[in-house]
């Protein structure tokens, strides 16, 4: 820590990585998969009273409605858990935005819903990486910052929602919102690869449910009265694939609907995902899809109707954001730890932030991998690795580094 000055030194010493491990083995152990209200619920209780330790004002922000379309092509309401939102320092000159998710893709059934140890440095756990042990490393950072004269200088707010891995749709407005005038984001997912490097630009997301409408007939008696909705889905369904290319993939993924063998189907449902690399890539698609299902409607004759969208901008990384990342980089340097880059085709609320113009490193979580299996692991020695980078990322941001 020869780089460090005293103030960081200190700041350094205050992360206590067995605070950490067990508030991370604590939240793991509550199953908070998305679709699991009692499980988010009980892990917001938790998230709460660890961070209140923090000064400011913390609240359980409702979910905004989210609507989703079932097999049947019939649209209805989906539940989410509340999200927590902590503002301290509000009328600080220079505030950051910190995020995380409490939410994992393992639902309350899953078999996979305990912890275990693989060495001594290794847990198997859900969540352990993605992202609890995340949500430690920011709140020991916090912590660590809040001992040092600088936390005067800086404002922030955290923000940890409850839907993150199914699109963060019932929490984009509130990220949004709490972006706004923002100076830097960090963001808690864990790193890219099991040494600790970055994701640095990434590719958008968007998911679509399309429902087509055709009209049933006799498939023996009458077949030319009928307009086949499963084949119009199946057609668009090869169109989209056509259509794809470097910076637009484009996954046809699953075709719900059909009928018996003999009745012409008036009903399918086709969902697909894209992933525009630039923006240019997700407005072009937008004006395709458009014509694409005009032209759909006319050749089978039957109605369609496209339902979803993208939802996870393209994150290009711009010159501020590269002087963020500089920053990281640095800091890494002065505590002995090499930090480098990749881009990465995954997608995070790091998407969002960076829609709004902030500046944002979206994987200051810890070191793990194997992330969305039951293979999930965290490096226990990560969480005060990463926790001392950021807090001292925030202390020189709040010193007054420039981006």
């Amino acid at each position: 820590m020869k780089q460090l000055s005293p103030f960081e030194q200190q700041l350094v010493r205050a992360v206590d990585q067995s605070a950490m491990l067990d508030r991370t083995l604590h939240w793991a152990a509550i199953n908070s998969g998305t679709g699991n209200l009692a499980g988010l619920d009980a892990v917001a209780g938790a998230l709460a009273e660890a961070f209140a330790v923090l000064p400011g004002e913390l609240s359980l922000v409702e979910p905004a409605p989210v609507v989703t379309v079932d097999a049947a092509g019939n649209e209805h309401a989906q539940q989410h858990g509340r999200h927590l939102v902590l503002r301290v320092r509000p009328e600080a000159p220079r505030r950051v935005l910190l995020t995380g998710h409490m939410d994992t893709v393992f639902p309350v059934d899953d078999p996979f819903q305990s912890i275990a140890w693989l060495d001594d440095d290794t847990i198997n756990g859900p969540g352990t990486a993605d992202m609890k042990g995340g949500l430690s490393v920011m709140l020991e950072a916090l912590k660590a910052l809040e001992t040092s004269p600088a936390a005067a200088s800086l404002g922030y707010d955290v923000m940890v929602n409850s839907d993150e891995e199914t699109g963060s749709l019932s929490s984009a407005a509130l990220i949004a919102e709490l972006a706004q005038g923002k100076f830097a984001a960090l963001t808690y997912e864990p790193s890219a690869l099991p040494d600790g490097t970055l994701a640095h630009a990434r590719g958008g997301s968007g998911n679509y449910a399309v429902i087509f409408r055709g009209r049933s007939a006799h498939a023996g008696r009458n077949p030319q009265d009928g307009r086949n909705a499963l084949v119009a889905a199946a057609d668009c369904a090869v169109r989209l694939k056509l259509m794809s290319h470097d910076d637009l993939p484009i996954n046809p993924a699953k075709i719900d609907g059909g009928s018996a063998n003999n009745v012409v189907p008036d009903l399918a449902v086709l969902r697909f995902n894209i992933r525009p690399c630039t923006a240019q890539a997700a407005d072009d698609f937008a004006s395709d899809f458009h014509d694409l299902l005009q032209l759909l409607e006319k050749l089978h004759e039957v109605s369609i109707h496209s339902h979803g969208g993208v939802t996870r901008p393209p994150k290009p990384v711009d010159a501020r954001a590269q002087k963020l990342f500089d920053l990281v980089r640095d800091s890494g340097a002065a505590l002995g730890q090499t930090i480098g880059w990749q881009p990465s085709g995954g997608v995070c609320d790091g998407n969002n932030i960076a829609a709004c113009g902030i500046p944002v490193v979206d994987t200051m979580g810890v070191r793990g991998g194997s992330i969305h299996s039951p293979n999930e692991f965290m490096i226990v020695p990560s969480l005060a690795e990463r926790a001392a980078l950021s807090a001292l990322v925030l202390s020189r941001l709040a010193r007054g580094a420039d981006l």
